[in-house]
């Protein structure tokens, strides 16, 4: 069975060591949009779902141009790999790893998401 995240009161939740962390409601995340978290350490997370339903979730901050603008950029997929592109100089960052796509020395936080009760 499958539930419209709209009727359902599902939390979106980051793994941050050995816990689970709340960030928001299932329903605010629009497809195809990201969010920014902020977490408890001061760090920002950039959560996204896709058209699919997948939750993923990355370091806000833009190692490239450094301010914390991820959140904001372009999600989309190469060669069946989910991305985020960044709204400054348009590097993309997979989702599922956080591996920079056009620089293989470049990698940012990937978090573990779910959707929890």
């Amino acid at each position: 069975m499958t539930l419209a995240p709209e009727t359902t009161d599902l939390k979106v939740q980051l793994r941050l060591d050995d816990s689970w962390f709340t960030v928001c409601d299932l329903n605010l995340l629009l497809p195809g949009r990201g969010v920014a978290a902020l977490l408890p350490d001061g760090r920002q997370a950039a959560v996204f779902r896709d058209r699919a339903g997948n939750l993923y979730a990355v370091d806000n901050r833009d190692p490239f141009g450094g301010a914390a603008v991820l959140s904001r950029g372009l999600i989309g997929s190469h060669q069946g790999r989910p991305f985020v592109a960044s709204p400054l100089l348009k590097q993309r960052f997979d989702l599922a790893t956080g591996q920079c796509l056009d620089d293989d020395t470049v990698r940012i936080t990937a978090y573990e998401v779910r959707a929890a009760s």
